[in-house]
Parts: structure tokens; sequence; C-alpha cells
């Protein structure tokens, strides 16, 4: 059985640049589908034709459902460079799905730039929080910034010159592969600025360093109460969590969210989900990971185990608070997925002797972690403990 649905890309040049193939098969369609402006660029057929839902994937589904026979999509450029295309496959599955891609507008701001694939990273804002691009900004960085419309410039261009990168040299590339323009400036003397509809950025960011990606941010560039991992135990709970790209973590007793942050830190596609029952800590954490460039962080509002049912199967759990309450590392264990992680921390003797019962139980790794800094005492330096915490670790099904 072949595909359900082709997907056809359509460059800035128009119709006249589909390939003579693609045109005939796309004028054989019998159900056209695809925004209003590329609906325009094809010639009079007897197909159907309909435009996307707004919003798109409220009412895909049903309009999908509604047509039969040859369909074709219609799309910009590379269908699967954050277009219609992943949305559909991700719908239909890729067997359902065939791709006729143009060439991409970010293929083509490449060659402007002369930037190498290795060189640059590629950064989706189209339908996003623009907060999602300050968890690229590091300097000496180059990016390709793919935007909605050219009113997403000024936005773009006050979050760089906020976060220390003013400076950064920005071009406004519009309408790549067609009657083609071109601005070259800084962020600094763009935070009034607009470009074309059909535009995208490419920024080489320079001034402020940046934060790492690696685990271990600073305490301070959280909001915080006090209710947070300190840095170097935050530091080992991320790394025992062991996070792999497109996985979903569940930060059980959030506090400010730092855990579940520098986990979605270290990968675009990681994915967290921060439980808190605190309402100022809950929103909270949403301040801290947009400012960290993790918007996509989910704050679910409530305490566990309640809070836990019907949540996405998760890959690892991180209880950093709230371990000896009943049922709560009962409901974590068994949402958990076979192989996933369980990593949980304990500062009182009640969540410790909890954690020894399940260690004996389930087996793992059980430590003690045990950090000094220095600080002050009078006007002299001295050894200064941080809480000791009991941390284990388990992989479910490894025993």
């Amino acid at each position: 059985m072949g595909p359900r649905i082709t997907v056809v890309g359509i460059g800035a040049d128009g119709w006249a640049g589909v390939p003579a193939a693609v045109r005939d098969r796309v004028l054989a369609a019998d159900v056209l589908l695809g925004g209003s402006r590329h609906l325009a660029l094809v010639p009079p057929t007897d197909a159907v034709r309909e435009p996307w839902p707004s919003p798109l994937l409220t009412g895909l589904d049903e309009l999908l459902a509604r047509h039969t026979g040859t369909v074709v999509a219609l799309a910009s450029g590379d269908p699967l460079v954050s277009g219609i295309g992943t949305t559909l496959i991700r719908r239909l599955g890729a067997a359902a799905v065939e791709v006729i891609p143009a060439v991409s507008s970010v293929a083509l701001a490449r060659a402007r730039m002369g930037w190498s694939d290795e060189e640059c990273d590629t950064v989706t804002l189209v339908g996003r929080d623009h907060a999602a691009l300050r968890r690229y900004l590091t300097r000496g960085r180059k990016l390709i910034v793919l935007t909605s419309t050219g009113a997403s410039v000024a936005p773009i261009a006050r979050m760089l010159v906020d976060e220390g990168f003013a400076e950064s040299r920005v071009a406004i590339l519009g309408d790549l592969g067609g009657d083609e323009t071109r601005r070259d400036s800084s962020a600094r003397e763009l935070v009034d600025a607009t470009g074309p509809d059909l535009s995208l950025l490419c920024i080489e960011c320079a001034g402020s360093a940046g934060y790492s990606t690696v685990p271990g941010l600073p305490d301070d560039v959280f909001d915080h109460d006090g209710q947070i991992s300190k840095r170097p135990i935050r530091v080992a709970a991320v790394c025992a969590l062991a996070p792999r790209p497109g996985e979903l973590l569940w930060d059980v007793g959030a506090g400010a969210g730092s855990v579940g942050i520098e986990w979605a830190r270290t990968d675009p596609r990681c994915r967290a989900i921060a439980i808190e029952k605190d309402p100022v800590r809950a929103d909270r954490i949403e301040r801290n990971a947009a400012a960290l460039g993790v918007p996509t962080v989910r704050v679910v509002r409530g305490g566990a185990p309640e809070a836990l049912t019907g949540l996405d199967v998760p890959d690892a759990i991180f209880v950093g608070g709230g371990g000896s309450r009943a049922g709560v590392l009962e409901s974590c264990w068994a949402s958990l997925r076979p192989g996933g992680r369980l990593v949980v921390h304990a500062v009182t003797l009640e969540t410790e002797a909890v954690l020894v019962r399940w260690f004996t139980e389930h087996g793992g790794e059980l430590g003690r972690i045990s950090v000094e800094q220095a600080a002050p005492i009078g006007t002299f330096t001295g050894w200064q403990s941080i809480r000791p915490v009991v941390q284990w670790v388990v992989v479910k099904g490894e025993k």
C-alpha cells in the first residue's frame, strides 16, 4: 500500500521552480492541502483545495479523515525542516507520508553565509517560544534562526542585547531562492527592526560567554527561595539520571526546577516535567526555564503521588523532595518504563531509612555525598559543609 499523503516542497521561486515530474503529480491530485499562499501557486485543476486548519494540531486529524484519493500537501522548501512534513509523519507514521523536498531555506542560508553545516546550528522558533533561543547563546557560535514572520527580528535582537550579545552580527535573509534581500547589522541596531515575512536570521554570537549546556550552572542563575539542589549535588543527580536525546524526565518535588532544567539543557530534544505542589515555586520554575532557554519544561502543579497520574511515561525520574511520603516511590517505580532510571535524594533520616529499604529490595547504588566549600570565618576562611545527601540510583529491571 502506497503513502496516504505526498508532501511537496515549493521554493521561493514558486511553481516554476517545481520539477516537471513533480508538477504533474500535483496537478493530478484529487485533494490539495496547504497554506493559502501555496494553494494559489498551483494552476486551476479539478482537485478539492483546502487550507490548513487554525489552530493546526486541533483540526488536523479531522481534516485528514475527511479526504480520500490522491492527497498532496504543499509546503515551503524542505517540509522536514520545521515544516508540515514532520507533523504529518508524527501523526500518520513514516510509511504513510512521502516527502518531495525543495532546497531548504537553511541550505540556502548556509550557502549565502559561506557556513558549513558542521560549524553552525539551526534553531527553529516557528510557532515556539522565543526564549528557546537562550539555550544556544554562547560566544563564537553561529546560528541559523527560523522565524514565523519578519516581526520576530526586533524581539530576538532585544533578547540578544539583554543577554549580553549586543555586538553579535545578524544577517536578515529574505525570500531565499526568489527575489532575495539581505540586511547585515549588529543586534544592537535591530531592536526596532522588521524583516520580510519569508525571512530567517543568521547570527554570529559575540559578547557574553553564555552558559554551558553541561550540568552545573551556578546556583545564582536560578531564582529560588533556598529550595534548590546545590550545584555539586545537582551535577551528581543529572549525571546519574544520564539524559539521552529525546528522553523524558519527571522532576518530582522540583523546588526551583534546577534538575529538570539542567536535564532539558543537555539536548534540545530532552523533555522534562516538573511536579511541584507549591504554587509560588511552580511559577518560579516556569520563569527559570524560560530564562535559561528551555521554556518547554512543563510544570505540573500538585503533590506526588496524586499529581503523577496521567503523565507521559518517563525514561528517568528524580525525586528531590517527598521521597518518604506514602506512595511517592511506589508510584514513581510503577510509572517508570523498563530500563528507566530512578534517582532519589534524601537529606533526612526518615527518607534515608526509606531508601535503605528500597535499596535492599531493588538493588542499584546507594551513596552519601558530602561537599565542603570555602567560606568566610570572621576575617579568615574555612571549610563549610553543604548538608550531606544520600543518593540512591537504580535502573528498573536491572536486579
